[in-house]
């Protein structure tokens, strides 16, 4: 798998609310593809329209993992909005990933 972009469409980039995301995988491993569809599920549910998540095998892309500094996978960075993030595991723990992420549920 190459790196993939996923997310909801007509929001504007740079708004202070749009989540950049950078999700680093290894294949098609059973904990990268249980991150893959926890992360979607959570950003479905609390980001639609105002996500960009990008999905990177660490495998196929070294010198991304290099120059983002990747020292565990599946490992999700958030970029935006600020302060930037490092989230590692499968987010199944989704209260943990939502603090992470900074979103707060109403």
């Amino acid at each position: 798998m190459m790196a993939e972009n996923i997310g909801g469409s007509g929001a504007d980039k740079r708004s202070e609310d749009f989540y950049s995301l950078r999700l680093f995988i290894a294949g098609a491993s059973p904990v990268s593809v249980r991150a893959i569809q926890n992360i979607r599920k959570i950003c479905e549910e609390f980001l639609t329209g105002r996500y960009d998540l990008e999905i990177i095998d660490a495998h196929q892309q070294p010198l991304m993992v290099k120059n983002e500094d990747v020292t565990a996978i599946p490992m999700l960075i958030k970029k935006t909005p600020y302060p930037k993030k490092r989230l590692i595991g499968d987010f199944s723990d989704r209260e943990k990933v939502l603090k992470g992420l900074g979103i707060r549920i109403a």
